[in-house]
């Protein structure tokens, strides 16, 4: 793996589209635990295709498993079932955007919560959305709005640390970035974005001793010869406006920040929605 795919789970795309908080597990699940709730909820599914809770559970694990495809097609049809439920309308514009439908996304998000009741949740999946169209001042607009409804919350920090790394301001990402790396409900994800501004400022030892929160001693050490090597490149901040701001948790094989911009320190798990 890259040092990006290493350290970084990146910060813009399932954490930022957390939708609802009103399904699911409140910790962070496993892989094995994500197949497990395929295995529960695909039969339910399956039996009633317009069971909403089966729709947003099933398609929420797909999602966790990067099976974007199938997860956007039954959202597609629960959108058909379900035309005015704002919670199924939010995660089938999350879906949208780990495809990389990014207009689409953007005009069914903007339907997902009113102007005079606007959830949080949404306002970061719309952030989340701008930064991968290369909007990132209308992008950070968005996560401020969310921070205000919730304050301090460690996804929106993480994903406005982000935004504020691809519009090349590193000491306000890091200011941000390590907030939300304190907060309790941060998890490494939070963390390794944190070693990545570093390491783009230059601030390697620093990074390093963040990577090793996380990582043993060698690892961390690996993990810092390959970011090294990274911010080298010549097109290194190209790579990351290009890849960076794509909160795509459908591409975890695109280039190494693109990575830390497609999953956030993940919200979905945190809070187990859609």
């Amino acid at each position: 793996m890259t040092v990006m795919a290493v350290m970084l789970g990146g910060c813009l795309g399932r954490g930022a589209a957390d939708l609802t908080g009103s399904l699911g597990a409140s910790q962070p699940m496993s892989e094995q635990e994500w197949r497990s709730e395929v295995q529960t909820w695909e039969p339910r599914y399956s039996a009633n295709p317009k069971d909403r809770v089966a729709i947003l559970r099933y398609a929420r694990a797909l999602r966790a498993l990067d099976q974007h495809a199938q997860a956007m097609a039954i959202l597609r049809t629960a959108v058909i079932h379900h035309p005015n439920d704002r919670e199924v309308l939010g995660a089938y514009g999350r879906s949208l955007m780990d495809t990389g439908q990014l207009k689409q996304a953007e005009e069914v998000l903007s339907r997902a919560h009113l102007p005079e009741r606007p959830d949080w949740r949404i306002l970061s999946a719309q952030g989340a959305v701008a930064d991968q169209l290369g909007e990132h001042p209308r992008a950070q607009e968005f996560y401020q709005a969310a921070l205000k409804i919730n304050p301090g919350d460690p996804t929106i920090m993480s994903n406005l640390g982000l935004s504020y790394a691809l519009s090349k301001r590193l000491p306000e990402a890091e200011q941000v970035l390590g907030e939300a790396g304190r907060h309790p409900r941060a998890d490494k994800r939070v963390r390794q974005n944190l070693v990545l501004v570093l390491g783009l400022q230059g601030k390697f030892r620093e990074a390093e001793q963040v990577a090793a929160t996380d990582m043993s001693p060698p690892d961390a050490a690996k993990a810092m010869v390959q970011l090294r090597q990274m911010v080298s490149q010549p097109n290194s901040w190209d790579m990351l406006r290009q890849n960076g701001g794509a909160p795509r948790a459908a591409t975890p094989g695109r280039a190494a920040v693109s990575r830390a911009a497609a999953r956030a320190p993940s919200a979905d798990a945190q809070n187990g929605t859609n």
